[in-house]
């Protein structure tokens, strides 16, 4: 993925930012579908503080990269970019934007195929660990244990776990957002439903508790899709984030995946389908090692202490955040934090 963001806050103070392009195009780019061809996208994202009342601060997401020259606030443990602004109390209307020019192109990972594939020992044990709304003990080893028994290889086991949250799993459409996460309270419960965040998340906590490393991916839609109509948005994608998964797979490197769109297919489709049906069919063999890339891709950051923030670590770092006086504004509501995100294609 190629990357170059522009940064503009108000009141006509203006700052621009460029990044480096190779080494985020080599991290994106692993697995991606031999003769598909580079597209470019362009996405703005504007927010502006309501009603501020002191000191100003918001956060937004920059595009994943591995450019480590990037001069963009970074979280610690996993690297994710950050633009922070602030603005003194007497600011009546603060209001940043970011414009990042990406290409990318679709993924897919031969799975009847093996080859060399290495990744540092310390970046694969980091996608071990558990997460505050992630355990990898108790009910969740158990639940995936018992799903993988039998099972011999990582492959095998990925798979077993993925057509298990695809049979067990709902997708919630009355759910805030993208969900929580909360994989433990989905399983004590017996609840197994919601949203992207909520189900790859499950599928990724089960599998790090059988030692699979692997990784929520949280980004946004940036464009219609070219095969199934509800897994794409174009124009304006302020409500368009979504959260994909990968896992390392020994002889195939991290490989795709994303269980919570299947059950999305399955909701939203042409007003509802059964998972019997060919297009759900077609988007569940897909969706085991490929990714359609109509998507620009943030981090992969759980926890995530925003700089200069007095208040909680968010769970996941995918939305614009935003406090006035040190108090958190809810990303999730426009009457309190007003921001829209705007995605273009641009021309080859």
């Amino acid at each position: 993925m190629r990357r170059r963001a522009f940064l503009r806050t108000g009141l006509g103070a203006s700052v621009a930012l460029a990044v480096g392009t190779g080494g985020a195009r080599r991290a994106l780019a692993q697995g991606a579908s031999e003769g598909t061809r580079w597209r470019a996208f362009e996405v703005v994202t504007r927010a502006e503080i309501l009603s501020p009342t002191g000191t100003v601060r918001t956060w937004l997401p920059l595009p994943l990269t591995a450019d480590k020259e990037a001069r963009v606030v970074r979280e610690d443990k996993y690297g994710a970019g950050l633009f922070v602004a602030a603005w003194e109390a007497g600011e009546m209307t603060p209001v940043v934007e970011v414009t990042t020019r990406f290409a990318t192109r679709d993924r897919a990972v031969d799975l009847s195929r093996p080859a060399e594939a290495r990744e540092d020992r310390r970046v694969l044990a980091r996608y071990l660990e558990p997460t505050r709304l992630m355990p990898t003990d108790g009910i969740v080893q158990k639940t995936a244990r018992e799903i993988t028994k039998g099972q011999k290889s990582d492959l095998d086991k990925s798979r077993a776990l993925y057509e298990w949250i695809v049979d067990n799993t709902f997708r919630d459409p009355k759910v805030r957002g993208c969900g929580i996460g909360d994989i433990r309270a989905m399983l004590e419960s017996g609840n197994l439903s919601g949203k992207c965040a909520d189900l790859n998340a499950l599928y990724v906590g089960l599998a790090r508790s059988v030692g699979i490393p692997s990784r929520d991916v949280y980004g946004v839609r940036v464009s219609d899709s070219a095969e199934f109509k509800s897994l794409g948005k174009s124009g304006e994608i302020t409500k368009a984030q979504h959260c994909r998964a990968e896992s390392y797979l020994t002889g195939f490197g991290w490989v795709p995946v994303d269980p919570a769109d299947v059950r999305k297919v399955v909701l939203e489709e042409r007003g509802g389908l059964p998972l019997t049906d060919p297009t759900v069919l077609r988007a569940r063999a897909k969706l085991f090692g490929q990714w359609e890339m109509n998507w620009l891709a943030y981090n992969y950051a759980h926890d995530v202490k925003l700089p200069g923030s007095t208040g909680d670590a968010v769970a996941f770092f995918m939305y614009p955040q935003a406090e006035v006086n040190g108090e958190r504004r809810d990303s999730l509501d426009p009457e309190a934090f007003r921001y829209k995100l705007t995605a273009r294609e641009l021309a080859a």
